[in-house]
């Protein structure tokens, strides 16, 4: 599947190093805007609307394995391999199953709050509610919002789940929704691929999250045994959303010497 890009410079012809964002469950890739424009003046970045997302064609099946193969064939198909590839939550579970099953395509990777593991959140609970809400002409933002309280405390979270809801005469869900909801099992699940990523690999955790424990740093080891672990202060699992500041810092000194891909192999030492 080709997906929707945001790219920075579709028409690149300088051979400037490529960055890939790759967003979370019902987020979309505008919503690294911010650190796609503060990168552009120096790399190639594109940002993907992952499947059932964004502007991205929808279709059922969404495991892992599936939704890398998704990013490598767009990327791919835009000539902007090979990338420093970030990624969060889901679109970390999908960066770090792309690395392993096509590691030369990958320079190096970020993952953002999200560990190599099963999970059991809320995220049916969200999808169902967010069925429940019905599309009539009558739907006013904040009568949506409604629908959504009983399961989404935070006013923030609604705000972000409702940027995929379309509003007026005809309100419609952006996003695949129904597809979602079906496949919650797969995203909250994890097949591990067969293999490993030699390449720089940085796991970035909020400090306020516990997606991302002490007890996961061995699997995570055995996938990409050059792992490295930072935590940004006043941060919970919407790290860039919650420090974007803090989250724009780590991201530069992980892209400094970012510059010549060709030469940057996954397999280069520690410096």
């Amino acid at each position: 599947m080709i997906l929707n890009a945001i790219d920075s410079a579709p028409n690149d012809t300088t051979g400037r190093p490529v960055v890939v964002f790759l967003h979370g469950l019902f987020g979309a890739g505008r919503n690294f805007g911010v650190f796609q424009r503060a990168l552009s003046a120096r790399f190639r970045v594109i940002a993907l609307d992952m499947r059932n997302h964004g502007g991205s064609p929808h279709a059922p099946d969404m495991r892992y394995a599936t939704q890398a193969r998704d990013v490598l064939e767009t990327l791919d198909h835009l000539k902007a391999l090979p990338a420093a590839m970030i990624g969060h939550s889901m679109g970390g579970k999908a960066a770090m199953t792309a690395a392993v099953l096509q590691p030369d395509a990958i320079g190096r990777l970020l993952i953002s709050d999200i560990a190599p593991t099963i999970y059991h959140h809320a995220n049916t609970s969200i999808a169902t509610a967010m069925r429940a809400i019905p599309l009539t002409a009558a739907l006013t933002r904040a009568s949506a919002a409604a629908y959504l309280t009983p399961v989404v405390a935070d006013a923030d979270v609604r705000a972000f789940l409702l940027q995929n809801l379309n509003f007026g005469p005809n309100p419609s869900w952006r996003i695949g929704l129904e597809e979602i909801a079906a496949a919650i099992p797969d995203l909250e699940g994890w097949e591990t691929p067969s293999g490993t990523y030699l390449g720089p690999t940085l796991f970035v955790t909020g400090a306020n999250s516990d997606y991302v424990l002490p007890e996961h740093r061995p699997a995570i080891r055995a996938l990409f045994p050059r792992a490295r672990f930072v935590a940004i202060k006043n941060a919970g699992h919407w790290v860039h959303a919650d420090n974007p500041t803090g989250f724009a810092s780590v991201l530069d000194a992980f892209l400094h010497d970012w510059s010549q891909p060709q030469e940057n192999v996954p397999h280069e030492s520690d410096p």
